[in-house]
């Protein structure tokens, strides 16, 4: 299942949250390297409870805007446990 987040790198902490209907990651990581992107998929895992593997970035490795490409789930159940963590 597809999804587009909106990355912001070097916040004060992990989280995820929606704003104004967008899903928004805030990570502590710089945006150097590849380190953004290794912690949006572990936070992203972490929250969904799924493993890395499951998440991968399938388009703007290097935007702040990118879409995920999620195994495993079908929209609802991505919805529903996005939505539980807040």
């Amino acid at each position: 299942m597809p999804i587009t987040v909106r990355v912001i790198p070097r916040s004060g902490r992990n989280r995820i949250e929606w704003e104004n209907g967008t899903l928004k990651a805030r990570l502590t990581a710089p945006p150097v390297d590849g380190a953004a992107n290794e912690a949006l998929i572990a936070l992203l895992a972490e929250q969904l409870s799924l493993p890395k593997r499951a998440v991968r970035i399938v388009h703007g490795a290097t935007a702040r805007m990118k879409t995920l490409e999620i195994d495993g789930l079908t929209d609802e159940e991505v919805m529903e446990r996005l939505q539980a963590s807040k």
